[in-house]
């Protein structure tokens, strides 16, 4: 009974192993819009404080009413814009709120929950696999799907589909051959991409420059590598010095530049992307439906799960039914590359010993079994096979 209570109780930290994302993407999106407020602030605070300096000396001089008046009709244009933009940050700022109080909900309900064998823990698991699959669709491009789902589910707080879909919608257009919206991402991400020497932008920069040349504009090529080549000629100098030669090779020949010319580049573009879009908001490179998938499958993998004769759902010949996810067909291939499962409690018996016929025992019920039956003190009998063996076959297992 106590066995079978340990078993069911639920371990609260380990379920947010998985959960962290949920937390840290709002929590990084309040530092971005904190950051882009704080540029707008910064950047207005620069130029109307002149113009406010400017406009009070030339008032004090005598100077001409007109001019003063339309210097201050311009600083509140400024002003007006500057607070429209801050509203904007605002109300965003307010559903990131929002949506981190809904989230912080959901987790505090788990934290009432002792037992697996709760209803309400099925109730949450449902709302947390309902949560998978959304992300899951949306990262898998099917964004409609993935708010559709949210929506009947009443979850659109607990998701972020606003991120994934944008990050999809500008991978498909690095795909297509589109550059404009990914650079305008770097640049609204500028100052943490910077910090963390992501190379991104640079790249981008260089399909720009690759783009030009393939076009033959050899002197709008030089004119764009000289204005965007020089903040990255510390970190990517190899790659700069490379692409001057590139001005010398057209692309309908085949020379060293004919990977840069091909349309796999720009799929490579995507995908360095997306690795950066995920580094930059602290989110998995992986779906979280695949990880947790992962874990599961791995947690029931045995070796007989992968034997010839797994279970008559996977394995026409099999005389068994086992109802193992493992054995499973749909299952039973995914799961062959991950690591079998992890106990930490040991079954085997004290001081094992293996018999000739590869079966192994512990010593001292192997021994107790053989003195019930009235054997020699030599001799040791399989109590499965009923094979006889010489005291002096066993060999001594060690565990590792």
């Amino acid at each position: 009974m106590a066995a079978e209570l340990a078993s069911s109780r639920l371990d609260h930290d380990s379920h947010l192993l998985l959960e962290q994302p949920l937390l840290r993407l709002p929590q990084e999106l309040l530092r971005k819009n904190f950051k882009t407020a704080q540029g707008h602030l910064e950047r207005e605070n620069k130029q109307i404080l002149p113009l406010l300096k400017s406009a009070a000396n030339a008032s004090f001089q005598g100077a001409d009413d007109t001019t003063t008046l339309s210097s201050l009709d311009g600083m509140i244009t400024r002003l007006n814009t500057l607070k429209r933009k801050i509203e904007t940050l605002h109300e965003e700022e307010t559903g990131l709120h929002v949506a981190s109080r809904r989230r912080l909900e959901h987790l505090s309900d788990l934290y009432k929950l002792d037992s697996l064998s709760d209803v309400k823990y099925d109730e949450w698991s449902h709302v947390r696999l309902n949560r998978l699959l959304v992300e899951y669709l949306v990262r898998q491009g099917y964004s409609d799907t993935a708010r559709s789902l949210a929506r009947e589910k009443g979850i659109e707080d607990l998701v972020d589909l606003d991120v994934f879909g944008r990050c999809e919608r500008i991978a498909h257009e690095l795909k297509m051959g589109s550059l404009e919206e990914a650079l305008g991402w770097c640049a609204e991400h500028k100052v943490i991409m910077r910090r963390k020497d992501n190379k991104l932008e640079f790249e981008l920069r260089l399909q720009q420059y690759i783009e030009l040349c393939r076009q033959r504009k050899l002197v709008e090529a030089q004119q764009h590598g000289k204005k965007h080549f020089p903040p990255h000629l510390e970190s990517q100098s190899q790659k700069i010095y490379f692409a001057a030669g590139l001005l010398a090779f057209p692309p309908d020949r085949q020379h060293q530049y004919t990977s840069w010319y091909s349309q796999a580049r720009w799929d490579e573009l995507a995908a360095l992307f997306t690795e950066t879009h995920h580094h930059l908001f602290s989110l998995p490179s992986r779906p979280l439906l695949l990880i947790a998938l992962s874990a599961g499958l791995s947690a029931l993998k045995t070796p007989s799960c992968h034997s010839k004769h797994t279970s008559s759902v996977a394995n026409a010949s099999s005389t068994t039914t086992s109802l193992c996810p493992i054995c499973s067909a749909e299952l039973n291939e995914v799961a062959r590359k991950l690591p079998y499962a992890h106990h930490t409690k040991s079954y085997v018996e004290a001081d094992p010993v293996v018999l000739p016929n590869g079966r192994v025992y512990g010593r001292d019920r192997l021994s107790e079994y053989c003195r019930k039956m009235g054997l020699p003190e030599d001799e040791i009998k399989d109590p499965t096979t009923s094979e006889l063996f010489h005291v002096n076959e066993l060999v001594k297992v060690y565990i590792t």
